[in-house]
């Protein structure tokens, strides 16, 4: 017969509700104690009934990450820190792709598949400020992302403005001046490619360099490939630049790859600037300097503020903009001084 928890609380000569707050990693237990119940665990290959548990709870253990698109690499290691930090609190996640298309956002939100979780973290792209009465769900969300602001829900983002103002600083610190934007977003004010470009003009003008839409490319999605095609054609409209910001990695490692189409050099003709910090940013051919945005941090604060509000219900604490730290990681695409 299967092992069960009078039989664990036997052995270890403690009481259920001690072993219960084992199993629940409670932190407020006496090192030698935690010891004594996890022997007596592992003798007797004692598993808990995390069915009857939820169902005595009323929650799942589990939550939900709802996304735009795995195949943008952002999201991707995002995800996977999201799942890695609710693993560690005993939580398991389920993803959603929803493409950033407002309509299937919208239709997330009311999906019968999230009530098989307890709570929902949400990163918005077809959604705006519009919607924001549709962010009033009755459990539990944290905001991610740039679309959404002032509404009633913990927000968990970066610092976009503030972050671009710094890459455009640093490139103008190094020497450059005439500094193309890949990535941008026709008519975006709100939203990751608005802010960046806000936070781009900013430090121009701060710098007395003036604005020049002619060195600015424009695209739809983040991926490697448009970030190609948006460089060949700045190159083939004979535009003249001397460093690139692609708003994200991806799109700066596609226009790095046209750059040595087209015989220039990286960074000795034009450097180049990414953002996200992606795994792969390390190890491209010349390896690339980009913003930290502090993805792991948002990660990880994301879970954390959504387990206590799951945990707490009825905490009555206001919901908070939580907003990551950033860095600039210097590599060879854009080094701090032209040699």
């Amino acid at each position: 017969m299967a092992s069960t928890l009078h039989d664990v609380a036997r052995l270890a000569g403690v009481s259920m509700q001690t072993v219960s707050n084992v199993i629940r990693d409670y932190p407020h237990i006496r090192p030698a104690t935690r010891a004594k119940v996890e022997q007596a665990i592992a003798e007797l290959g004692y598993t808990p009934n995390l069915t009857a548990r939820n169902l005595r709870s009323g929650r799942t253990g589990a939550i939900a990450l709802a996304v735009p698109d795995l195949a943008l690499s952002y999201f991707a290691e995002l995800a996977a820190e999201v799942i890695a930090e609710a693993e560690r609190a005993g939580v398991g996640v389920f993803v959603e792709q929803t493409g950033g298309d407002r309509t299937r956002e919208l239709e997330l939100l009311s999906s019968p598949r999230l009530k098989l979780t307890d709570g929902l973290i949400f990163s918005a792209l077809g959604m705006g400020q519009e919607d924001v009465a549709r962010l009033d769900v009755p459990y539990p969300m944290v905001l991610l992302g740039e679309r959404i602001f002032d509404g009633a829900l913990d927000h968990v983002t970066m610092q976009n403005v503030e972050a671009a103002r710094a890459v455009t600083d640093y490139l103008l610190a190094s020497g450059r001046r005439r500094i193309a934007v890949v990535g941008a977003h026709e008519g975006e004010v709100i939203g990751s490619a608005g802010l960046r470009l806000r936070g781009y003009r900013e430090a121009l003008e701060a710098a007395g360099i003036p604005y020049d839409d002619d060195i600015v490319a424009y695209t739809t999605l983040w991926h490697r490939s448009n970030g190609a095609r948006a460089m060949r054609e700045l190159l083939e409209r004979g535009a003249e630049f001397d460093a690139v910001f692609g708003l994200n990695d991806t799109l700066a490692l596609g226009a790095m790859r046209a750059l040595e189409e087209a015989g220039l050099h990286v960074p000795d003709d034009v450097s180049v600037v990414g953002w996200d910090d992606l795994d792969e940013a390390q190890f491209s051919i010349p390896s690339l300097t980009t913003v930290d945005p502090g993805r792991p941090w948002i990660a990880r604060t994301a879970v954390q503020t959504l387990l206590n509000r799951i945990a707490q219900p009825q905490s009555g604490h206001a919901a908070r903009l939580q907003l990551a730290d950033f860095r600039i990681v210097e590599r060879e695409s854009a080094p701090a001084r032209i040699a």
